[in-house]
């Protein structure tokens, strides 16, 4: 089942421009991973992966 944003986006017809994203960081104070997640333009997946 998708989530809201997705949905929502998805019923207005403004979801074809755009992705989810997920990215996994790993903390540099205790290890652990953490996923971080986003909704942006398809344009702009490259650019928030590369984002540190």
């Amino acid at each position: 089942m998708a989530k809201k944003a997705i949905a929502t986006l998805r019923q207005k017809g403004a979801g074809k421009g755009m992705a989810k994203v997920i990215k996994m960081v790993k903390s540099e104070k205790t290890g652990a991973y953490t996923f971080v997640e986003d909704i942006v333009a398809v344009d702009g997946v490259n650019d928030f992966f590369d984002k540190k």
